[in-house]
Order: structure tokens, then sequence, then C-alpha cells
């Protein structure tokens, strides 16, 4: 798990002073505060479940800004459980489709160890793997020097919500505020929308 964020710190262009004080406190090896995970549970527009991971050392202040953000956006908090039952926990790569073929690519599925790929769209493929293989295929895949455009452990709803016109704007905005804050890690979110929509909501923004 330290070396899958190392790399997607690395991938985001955090610097390395930021990333090497930050792996040193958590180690404990500095003076500091304790920082604990956690996980968030809720809903928003029209009932789309969301998961909120959490890197906090304030369980207290998280907890009421997670609550603040949903309820300024029109959404609740839930029970632990009450949106986990509609995701599934896999390990996700992403391809440019220029690195190889699609027979590449299955090729790359079968010698790794990964479970399915698919084609994310015009542009990528995207690999799938449960979470205890996640390392031993990116291991693979850094072998063959074959860079994904992103990777990492997910969440991902089985049963998507669809939204239209105005909701897809408070649901932008909701999933936007979650992920601007310190110490929100990821959110996933069982929300869709059609392209038309999205564009749309973005110009709204």
């Amino acid at each position: 798990r330290l070396r899958t964020a190392i790399q997607k710190a690395k991938s985001s262009n955090m610097p390395n002073d930021t990333l090497n004080k930050a792996i040193k406190r958590g180690a404990g090896e500095l003076e500091g505060a304790e920082y604990v995970e956690g996980t968030y549970e809720g809903y928003g527009p029209n009932g789309v479940g969301i998961i909120v991971q959490v890197l906090t050392d304030n369980k207290n202040r998280t907890a009421a800004d997670v609550r603040h953000i949903f309820s300024k956006h029109g959404g609740s908090l839930g029970s632990p459980g009450s949106v986990a039952y509609n995701f599934e926990r896999i390990g996700q790569f992403i391809f440019s489709r220029e690195l190889g073929s699609e027979d590449d690519f299955m090729e790359h599925v079968f010698e790794s160890g990964a479970d399915d790929l698919s084609l994310e769209d015009e542009e990528s493929y995207e690999i799938i793997c449960t979470p205890e293989s996640f390392q031993s295929v990116q291991d693979y895949f850094i072998e063959k020097q074959v860079d994904a455009i992103e990777s990492g452990i997910i969440y991902r709803a089985k049963l998507k919500v669809n939204l239209i016109g105005d909701d897809v704007v408070k649901m932008i905005k909701m999933l936007t505020t979650l992920e601007d804050n310190d110490d929100v890690q990821e959110v996933f979110s069982s929300f869709e929308a059609s392209q038309s929509d999205m564009e749309a909501a973005m110009e709204k923004l």
C-alpha cells in the first residue's frame, strides 16, 4: 500500500521533500501528529452512493468537515455498510492504446495474472485484478516498462445511478469539494451521466 501511495504521489508531481517527510511521519520517524485512516459512506443527489477514504490526525475535525460537505450539497452521511454493499474492491490499471494492440494487452493479462481487459474508451484500455494480486500485476508492468496512465485499488459501483440536468452539477460540486479537503485521500461514487450532460454541467461550474 505504501509503494502504491508513493507511486501515485509521484505521478501527481508531489515534491520529494514533502513525500519523504510524509513517509517518515507515517513511520513514526518524525515528531508530529499520529495519522489514522478512516472511511465514510453517504449519499448524494438521487441516492448516489459515495465512499470517502481519509487520512487524518483529528478524527472529530474530519468527521465534521465531511458531514458538512454532504449536507451543504444536498446529501447525507450513512452508517457503515449502508453504501459499501453496492461496491466491489478491485485493482485497476489504465493504459494508453498507443502502447499496443488489444491482442498485446490480452497477452499482458494472461502473463501478469490479472483478471480481465476492457476497452475503457477509444483511447485507453482497462485491466482489472483482485486487490491481493495488485502488487504482483503492477510489478509485472514495471518490469515490462509498460507505464499505466493511472493505477490503484479502487471501489467500483455494481449498480450506477444516472443523473441528468442540474443534479449532475450538484454531484460534481460535491465530489470536487470532497476531493479538495486536505484529509480526503480518495472518493468513489455510483454516479454516472451522459457525455452531453457532463459537458453541459462543466459549462455551469
